[in-house]
């Protein structure tokens, strides 16, 4: 059995019962509507020898009312059902999105992962729900009407077979074009999904600098590339009805001139033609849910695939017993001959760094851009793992610990200190659900959001907008910052924390950070001369290498980078 088929399977195998239910209601629904030609002769023979029809007529309209109700009961179980596979499905695939390695989110772009997370889960409800019941209907009640035109007359089943054996060997060839254009297009609407995604991610930007133009260009293009190959798809589609439609109609002109040469001959009655000619037009719905259900199939198949390729993607451990809150004090942290490169063709962006941070106190990583600053804290959250030498955390080497337990004894401040969409209160306890009123009080008076939390109309409750575009650059920083800070965390690392704020509360952020440092290992990148001032520790980067480490006062007489980066990078931050 084809991989793609196993796990299409796989997702309906918690509802393999409720399926089946629903797969015998519809089969017996359509099964039903086979004794309809042979009611339709039996009233035929009634009007030609002058009896009455009605009990025909009755039990025709019986067999037509019991096939309605088991079809339209089957029908509303698989659909049912096609819910609860694609609820289950997303649900999966969420978690498994979010369990991704940085790493591999890398790779991937969030439009076409929200495409196969939305368009390509519905399609497991098509092919479920539908696809595989019409192809299962299709086939049985094929079958049955072959074996019953085969009871009417062997002859005209013998003419009908051979049309058809033409036309399926024709649909043969189109069926494997039909997926291959189904999977082109499941693809380009995951790259229509990227573009767009894009251009909303960097709305203001786009419209700073009036790109709307390019932008709807760009999306706009990946929209005719998905219309391009869905126009694809209805073609070969197309051409697969027309196939079955065809072949039902010279079908019927071969039927009807065989069958009336044997009418007239006496070797057929004209009932048993007529029959037979309605079973030959009830061939063209079986055929068409065959046909149907082969390119819902393949639909379904090609969605299997790429949601298949999310869950061979590598991912973290879920976690598991790690208290947010949990801080045993201050670690130590050090990097000994650590290599690191990026998944790409760049030169390493660690290549033998080495350098420690001692418990408790203030440690500032300094360098120009592309140094590897930023790569110490992605290494240190796990984002990433080195390739060699040595990460150690409170003496630990890092991968020794639980994923869980190691992020739960870090704090995080990002450059950019993204705030998420939801209220003030649920960004702050993002990391610390289970803080307590008091806790929030006093880190929102530590970081100066006192103010903030008083002007909004709703204090704490009040919603920060998506990505937090209700609050000003420096207000998302703080509250970045006091995010971390319920957590409690034993090693902080803070990326260029004061890069938004202006000098009132940047002065009262450093003391914040002094206060912390104290009882907490805090590492920071640092691009203003304060806060390289008042590091207890300084560590400088070049190239993927530490080139010195030492004081302030210390590296300005021993480092010639250090002092050029003092006297022109730090003093150009520190005055803006």
């Amino acid at each position: 059995m084809p991989a793609d088929l196993r796990r299409l399977l796989a997702h309906a195998r918690p509802h393999a019962r409720t399926l089946i239910v629903g797969g015998v209601l519809t089969l017996a629904g359509s099964g039903a509507g086979l004794a309809m030609p042979v009611m339709a002769k039996y009233a035929v023979q009634a009007f030609a020898e002058s009896r009455s029809p009605a009990p025909a007529l009755l039990l025709l309209t019986a067999v037509v009312l019991a096939g309605a109700a088991l079809t339209a009961s089957g029908t509303y179980l698989m659909s049912r059902t096609g819910e609860a596979v694609v609820l289950g499905a997303r649900e999966r695939l969420v978690g498994r999105m979010l369990r991704l390695t940085v790493a591999a989110v890398d790779r991937l772009t969030p439009g076409d992962l929200l495409t196969r997370a939305t368009s390509d889960t519905t399609l497991l409800r098509t092919v479920l729900s539908r696809s595989l019941v019409e192809s299962a209907s299709g086939a049985l009640t094929l079958v049955g009407t072959v074996v019953l035109m085969g009871v009417m007359d062997l002859v005209l089943l013998g003419v009908t077979l051979l049309v058809l054996a033409l036309i399926a060997a024709a649909l043969a060839l189109l069926m494997p074009r039909i997926r291959r254009a189904q999977t082109q297009a499941q693809e380009a609407v995951g790259d229509m999904g990227s573009a767009l995604d894009r251009a909303l991610q960097s709305f203001r930007t786009v419209k700073a600098n009036g790109a709307e133009g390019r932008e709807r260009s760009a999306v706009t293009a990946a929209a005719r590339r998905a219309h391009d190959k869905g126009l694809t798809v209805a073609r070969w589609t197309s051409a697969s009805d027309v196939a079955m439609l065809v072949s039902v109609q010279v079908a019927f002109l071969c039927v009807l001139g065989v069958g009336g040469a044997r009418v007239a001959s006496g070797a057929l009655d004209l009932s048993s033609l007529i029959a037979f000619l309605l079973y030959l037009f009830y061939l063209v719905a079986p055929l068409g849910q065959l046909t149907e259900g082969w390119v819902g199939l393949n639909s379904g198949l090609a969605a299997v695939a790429r949601l298949a390729e999310i869950e061979d993607l590598p991912g973290e451990q879920p976690r598991q017993g790690a208290d947010a809150r949990e801080s045993a004090g201050p670690v130590p942290v050090a990097f000994t001959d650590v290599v690191f490169r990026y998944a790409d063709e760049r030169a390493p962006a660690h290549d033998g760094v080495t350098f420690d941070a001692p418990a408790g106190g203030l440690t500032a990583l300094v360098g120009p851009s592309g140094a590897g600053k930023s790569t110490v804290f992605a290494l240190l959250e796990r984002f990433y793992d080195h390739d060699a030498g040595t990460v150690t955390v409170g003496g630990r080497d890092i991968r020794d610990w639980p994923l869980a337990h190691l992020r739960a004894t870090l704090g995080y401040v990002e450059q950019d200190a993204p705030v998420l969409a939801g209220t003030l209160r649920d960004n702050l306890l993002y990391a610390a659900p289970d803080a307590t009123d008091d806790d929030v009080r006093d880190v929102v008076a530590r970081t100066r959001l006192d103010d903030l939390v008083a002007r909004l109309p709703e204090g704490l409750d009040t919603p920060v907008g998506h990505r937090g575009v209700l609050l000003s650059g420096g207000e998302r920083q703080r509250v970045a910052i006091a995010r971390a800070l319920l957590r409690r965390p034993a090693l902080l690392l803070l990326d260029e924390v004061t890069a938004n704020l202006d000098a009132v509360n940047e002065q009262h952020l450093r003391a914040v950070v002094r206060e912390l440092a104290i009882r907490t290992t805090v590492l920071v990148i640092a691009h203003r001369l304060s806060t390289v001032v008042d590091a207890d520790r300084i560590v400088v980067l070049e190239d993927g290498r530490v080139r010195a480490q030492g004081s302030h006062a210390e590296l300005l007489e021993q480092d010639p980078l250090y002092a050029e980066l003092a006297a022109t990078q730090f003093v150009a931050a520190s005055t803006r």
